[in-house]
């Protein structure tokens, strides 16, 4: 294994650029400016205790070529990060942070997590990346300022917001499996107004690869129009409200149904239709002694419905999500307190088995302590009162959790952050695994609690000139969580399937290594390596979780001249991993390659995506018979195999 990687490190490169803004930026000029909102003390990234990756704008750019339609290619090429594919039929995919199932990480855009439960299966395949001016992502336990669900994690996408001079940007993308994609995003400050508008059409054409007559991609359309205006009265004062429309549809499964043409043999599909809207108010007042308040509201409506052959599932959930906090500072600190309300309620249509409904109070303070110039320490507190009940029974419980992280720097090379906290996730049936069952003969939950969690992260950077004109990068982290009465679905004689909590833990622990050599600002080479050894030690056998691999290589290579083109290379293996079943499933590399070139205001590029082809229907068929009442196997490598994709950009 050492020598395959040693021998592919020499031949193959390529360029992750989320994990390359992980390396401690108090050694990136590039980067110092950078103003970090998943914190909410408006610090940059070199002075923040808490270790945040971001993805700036031009890394989500150049992603944008891959995929233009939603940001899981993006999310799927980091370090840490894993896009789990959780149905074979609809592609809908989950986030796991360091080997954690999806649950266990918040998704926010704009610091609002409407996003979860019924949501999360489609929830990043909904969210366009047109928009965003970066991702920040937070790895472990974020509870001070994010509470429930943050156990492993926080990814916040942050949108654009309007600048004096006017901003446009549009792309059309096309690729060879039938995705066709066309967007748009304007923005503009005038005075005391401002205004934002996002407008996004995905087309996809049901794909089958290996003509067995079953889609490895769904037909889908979807629709995103997204609007906000800005309200200046003053220049301490700022008052913004928005609206997100977002309608898709999306049938995988046989091609025949499908296409409209069914017959007695040819009838299985999975139809998913949904609609989301979230309207955001946001109000932000500075005061003339370093102190500001925001206030944050948004309500998100979700209706999804679900249909097989005679069986559908349909409900809608409601989010409404309110924060005040208060941010103020003194010549070492900087504090945040605040107050945050959440109500959550799925609502099942035609009848109330699954109908939920949760309230969250809790208040948070933390502080940012500047010690020194070396040493800061960043520390805080946060209650949760949470009530969820269900037809079966009604719970309410209390959380404290702690949190603490600091950095220190070391010498004007080196530097680390160490932190940890507690967390929690109240329990729910909307799992990555009842997802891939449509939900059918699962059992509302009955008497369960709500899950546990301590965890931390600590890190060592390093940088240095090796040559005049070659830097070097290097980001090593350290990560563990343990999660106290794991939720477990288990399955009964009868074929329906029950939740209940583990009498023992789930343990991830591991590292990640991140390198980065950029040589006179074109040529830049990352390699990023991730160990996970997560396990579920209530097993009596394999505790090792599913779809889980231990070891994952990401190379990448981008050579770019500013305003003229850019080439990448990129390579990523993928270990072991078990499925459900305990069967151990072949590693595998894939690779891909991207050009682009500009001319001016204009952007033409090309996307070879897995290039080598690999895909899981290479092994085995995904499908199992009968073939008008299929099984599907888990989703462990590429369904779709190799993509090429190109298209043009227009930016204003």
């Amino acid at each position: 294994m050492q020598k395959i990687i040693v021998l592919l490190l020499a031949v193959t490169i390529s360029y992750n650029t989320a994990n390359a803004q992980a390396i401690d930026s108090t050694f990136q000029k590039d980067l110092n400016e950078i103003i970090l909102q998943s914190t909410r003390t408006s610090r940059t990234i070199k002075n923040t205790p808490t270790r945040v990756e971001t993805i700036d704008g031009e890394e989500l750019d150049e992603k944008n070529n891959m995929r233009p339609a939603n940001v899981s290619m993006l999310l799927h090429e980091s370090t840490g990060l894993q896009v789990q594919q959780t149905s074979a039929t609809s592609g809908n995919p989950s986030i796991r942070v360091q080997g954690l199932d999806g649950r266990y990480t918040q998704l926010l855009k704009d610091g609002y997590p409407n996003f979860g439960n019924f949501a999360s299966g489609l929830s990043i395949m909904e969210i366009p990346p047109l928009d965003l001016k970066q991702v920040e992502i937070i790895k472990g336990p974020a509870s001070t300022l994010y509470g429930g669900g943050a156990i492993a994690g926080v990814v916040n996408f942050i949108s654009k917001m309007p600048k004096e001079k006017f901003e446009g940007d549009f792309i059309l993308n096309q690729s060879h499996i039938g995705q066709s994609n066309l967007g748009g995003y304007i923005s503009e400050k005038n005075k005391k107004f401002g205004y934002s508008i996002l407008g996004s059409v995905n087309i996809q054409k049901a794909y089958d690869v290996d003509n067995d007559e079953f889609s490895e991609i769904p037909k889908s359309n979807n629709f995103t129009i997204h609007p906000g205006i800005f309200y200046y009265p003053n220049a301490s004062l700022t008052l913004m409200l928005s609206n997100s429309y977002t309608k898709g549809t999306n049938i995988g499964g046989d091609m025949h149904a499908i296409k409209g043409t069914p017959d007695p043999t040819h009838t299985y599909f999975e139809k998913n239709s949904t609609i989301r809207n979230t309207s955001t108010f946001e109000l932000d007042k500075k005061f003339k002694n370093n102190t500001s308040i925001k206030l944050k509201q948004s309500l998100s409506v979700f209706d999804r419905h679900i249909s097989i052959p005679d069986y559908n599932f349909s409900g809608i959930s409601t989010n409404s999500f309110t924060d005040l906090s208060v941010v103020f500072s003194t010549q070492k600190h900087t504090m945040i307190g605040g107050l945050n309300i959440i109500f959550d309620k799925f609502k099942q249509e035609n009848t109330n088995t699954q109908n939920t409904r949760s309230f969250t109070a809790g208040t948070y303070f933390q502080d940012t302590w500047d010690i020194s110039d070396k040493v800061k320490i960043e520390s805080g507190i946060r209650i949760d009162n949470v009530s969820y009940k269900n037809i079966n029974y009604d719970k309410n419980q209390t959380f404290v959790l702690p949190r603490v992280s600091s950095l220190f720097k070391i010498t004007d090379k080196i530097s680390s952050r160490i932190g940890g906290g507690l967390g929690y996730k109240i329990p729910t049936v909307f799992t990555e695994q009842t997802e891939a069952m449509q939900y059918q003969h699962v059992l509302p939950l009955n008497n369960v609690d709500a899950e546990k969690s301590i965890g931390g992260t600590a890190d060592i950077n390093y940088r240095t000139n090796i040559y005049e004109d070659l830097s070097f990068s290097l980001n090593q982290l350290f990560f563990y969580t343990s999660i106290n009465n794991p939720l477990i679905l288990q399955s009964d004689n009868f074929g329906t399937y029950s939740f209940s909590n583990a009498a023992k833990h789930t343990i991830s622990k591991g590292f990640e290594t991140n390198l980065k050599f950029v040589f006179k600002d074109d040529l830049k080479l990352f390699v990023g390596y991730t160990y996970t050894n997560a396990k579920a030690t209530y097993l009596p056998a394999n505790q090792f979780l599913p779809l889980l691999p231990k070891h994952k290589l990401n190379l990448t290579m981008m050579y770019e001249k500013e305003d003229n083109f850019k080439l990448g290379l990129e390579g990523y293996f993928t270990d072991h991993q078990y499925l459900y079943n305990g069967y151990k499933t072949p590693s595998f590399w894939e690779f891909g390659f991207m050009a682009q070139k500009t001319f001016s205001k204009v952007s033409i590029f090309i996307n070879f995506e897995n290039f080598t082809d690999q895909r899981q229907s290479k092994y085995k068929s995904v499908a199992n018979p009968p073939h008008d009442n299929p099984t599907f196997d888990d989703i462990w490598n590429h369904t779709e195999g190799f993509v090429v994709n190109g298209g043009i950009k227009i930016k204003l």
